[in-house]
């Protein structure tokens, strides 16, 4: 490490251990993982639910290298997102639910402390690629890159939107980039990641890599055929926008090969909310209408594939429950950073089962949604609980159709009730909602 990095190093410690209120917390409920501390690529497709991956059983699209990434490493069956962007990107970027810091569509509270700050603090070289949306609608009242605690940023969507894909306007480490003329967004992102990797392969480095795709428009990708403008606008090109999601990440696993990376780097793939609701996707038989925007499962039931050579056992499937809230403290404990008390996190790390452990799983999620009305619900696998009362069996009502009333519950539906209710009554204590 030089040692211009190793003054920012010192003092960003200075500063959060100035911020603390008492003793931090450090994250060392698991044992090490042998070969000590990795390098994090954190990867969050854009619009991209469950059934969009062949590994979790669609048909309608091949994703062989997320299908080989989950081969050699664990695929999860239940992770949930929030049902759209900005809420989810906060939650993931905080371990925090939203009824503490979301401030808006858009927008992150710049008193937010990320999971870069946290990283970068334990030495971690920081970078953040891709589609941003958290600077604000108004200049000034959001976050920017830096101010999240990234040492460098390759982004759409900080403060000025355009295109993201062809001929893209992308922001570089604070200004514009006027040599993208012709040139396709994911490859200039792809790119930029690959070269940080070179230039940071002799040092920890954490990745945060928000994609563009496979967000409309559905445009042509450099790999669609036929004579379509570039512009052209047709829910036929999602399935080449996905594999060409799978494709650009595997450059990225071919670069950390070909420098000998991928045994001390973890990889985790995800998406932010549901499929856009124009898509219709088959998972064999059964066929599913992209859910983005709503709660329901199609809107928040998300891909998560992990994986870490050589560390995480290969061909796994975790059947337990993860969601947003949940990353912060795990990337927290894999690179053995320090989380200080006075920062409530809500998730807890999940570690422990990416090294075959039994750890602590959750028994249900929570999720605090404020965008155009407020909704908050909470569930399991099987059952799901509104703060109306509204309650769903998943098992025969996944898009919740039918929902449950109290005095037709069966013992085992008030049983359920009773529990998850428990919840949101917790959750009402600590934040009230306002009801007019």
């Amino acid at each position: 490490m030089n040692m211009c990095r190793r003054i920012v190093v010192f003092c960003w410690a200075v500063f959060w251990s100035s911020c603390a209120i008492g003793d931090p917390v450090k994250s060392n409920d698991v044992a090490r993982p042998t070969g000590g501390r990795p390098n994090i690529i954190l990867i969050m497709a854009d619009d991209l639910g469950y059934e969009c991956l062949s590994c979790n059983g669609s048909t309608s699209y091949r994703t062989p290298v997320l299908d080989k990434l989950a081969d050699t490493g664990m695929r999860f069956q239940h992770c949930y997102s929030t049902p759209l962007c900005t809420p989810s990107r906060v939650q993931l970027m905080s371990g925090q639910y939203n009824f503490r810091n979301y401030i808006g569509f858009g927008t992150m509270d710049p008193k937010i402390t990320t999971f870069a700050h946290i990283l970068r603090s334990a030495g971690y070289a920081t970078c953040v690629v891709g589609k941003w949306q958290l600077a604000g609608r108004a200049r000034g009242n959001g976050t920017y890159p830096k101010k999240a605690g990234f040492d460098e940023h390759c982004l759409w969507q900080v403060d000025r939107r355009e295109s993201r894909y062809w001929n893209p306007l992308i922001r570089q480490n604070e200004k514009y980039r006027s040599d993208l003329e012709d040139r396709y967004g994911p490859d200039v992102f792809c790119e930029y990641i690959n070269d940080f990797i070179e230039r940071h392969q002799n040092e920890r480095f954490f990745i945060y890599y928000p994609m563009a795709l496979t967000h409309a428009p559905f445009i042509p990708t450099p790999d669609s055929t036929g004579n379509d403008a570039r512009d052209k606008d047709d829910k036929k090109y999602f399935a080449d926008m996905v594999a060409y999601m799978d494709k650009i990440i595997g450059r990225i696993v071919a670069k950390l090969d070909k420098l000998g990376l991928q045994e001390n780097t973890l990889i985790l793939f995800t998406g932010d909310n549901g499929t856009g609701g124009k898509i219709i996707s088959q998972m064999g038989s059964r066929k599913i209408r992209g859910g983005k925007g709503t709660t329901t499962d199609a809107g928040t039931h998300v891909p998560l594939i992990a994986n870490w050579k050589g560390v995480i056992p290969a061909a796994r499937v975790c059947d337990e429950l993860i969601d947003f809230t949940d990353f912060l403290p795990t990337l927290a404990e894999v690179a053995g950073a320090e989380i200080l008390k006075r920062i409530k996190i809500d998730g807890r790390s999940f570690l422990p089962q990416l090294l075959g452990k039994p750890g602590k799983p959750r028994e249900w999620v929570f999720t605090h949604f404020d965008h155009k009305r407020l909704i908050r619900y909470v569930h399991d696998k099987r059952w799901k609980l509104y703060h109306d009362a509204r309650l769903f069996d998943l098992n025969a009502d996944r898009s919740e159709k039918k929902p449950l009333k109290p005095s037709t519950d069966t013992l085992e539906a008030a049983v359920a009730r009773k529990r998850l209710q428990s919840v949101l009554d917790a959750m009402e204590k600590e934040s009230p909602i306002r009801r007019k």
